[in-house]
């Protein structure tokens, strides 16, 4: 039997009039007291206001006589599975539909901005444009390394842009090592055996696996590496791009 993938909401109520809950709050009490969620706040079918509550039953309420008491008409709720992304959900919202009624921009506590990076390769795009424009090359893509120089030339190398951290877990153990600017991998203080693998280098990803689960292992598969705060994939999506 197929398993039903988890989800981020388990019920939802959408576009009900507040004369719902000022009339028949009982009702709605029975669905949404206690229970995380996000909210929506509708002036004639127009966005007005987005919260989160972990009460939503109380906060519906309270708006009914808060400074929104006479802003809206009909509301929508939405509810979670516990209320781990709850804050960073309401950002979100904040951030894309920009309600009249929410005085402040959602703030994601974790998430990078790309804004800066994305002007940096833009930059060095256009910088690499004009030089061919102007009588000047592209430069050459590293070379493809012949399976007998792969062992003494680190395989990260036309990956690596600056130094980075990748880890591997193994039946309950935690190895972390540091992917140098060179390509050259080396473990870190912290990880499981450090004592035993600590200062030693290593060319490959597959190499390091070994050295650390002391066994034949695709270290492209077995290393993850965070590709945004928090976003860890496998060491083998760099090679994807």
């Amino acid at each position: 039997m197929r398993q039903k993938s988890k989800s981020l909401f388990s019920q939802y109520l959408e576009n009900v009039s507040r004369k719902l809950l000022e009339e028949h709050g009982e009702i709605i009490r029975k669905y949404v007291r206690n229970r995380h969620g996000v909210y929506a706040l509708y002036n004639k079918n127009e966005l007005y206001y987005v919260g989160l509550a972990s009460n939503l039953r109380t906060r519906i309420k309270h708006h009914l006589k808060d400074r929104h008491a006479n802003t809206w008409d009909n509301f929508s709720i939405y509810l979670t599975i516990g209320d781990q992304h709850l804050r960073e959900l309401e950002a979100l919202l904040h951030r894309i539909a920009i309600p009249n009624g929410n005085r402040q921009k959602g703030k994601f506590h974790y998430a990078q901005d790309l804004t800066q990076t994305f002007r940096n390769d833009l930059k060095a795009y256009h910088a690499r444009e004009l030089n061919e424009l102007f009588g000047g090359q592209f430069p050459r893509k590293p070379l493809k390394k012949s399976p007998a120089k792969e062992e003494s030339a680190a395989m990260l190398a036309p990956y690596v842009s600056k130094r980075f951290h990748i880890r591997l877990e193994h039946l309950g153990r935690r190895y972390i090592a540091h992917v140098r600017r060179d390509g050259t991998i080396m473990f870190a203080g912290d990880s499981a055996e450090c004592d035993r693998l600590k200062g030693k280098v290593y060319f490959s990803p597959s190499l390091a696996a070994k050295a650390a689960v002391k066994c034949n292992i695709n270290g492209w598969r077995a290393w993850t590496y965070e590709r945004a705060p928090g976003d860890w994939v496998k060491l083998d999506e760099l090679r994807m791009g």
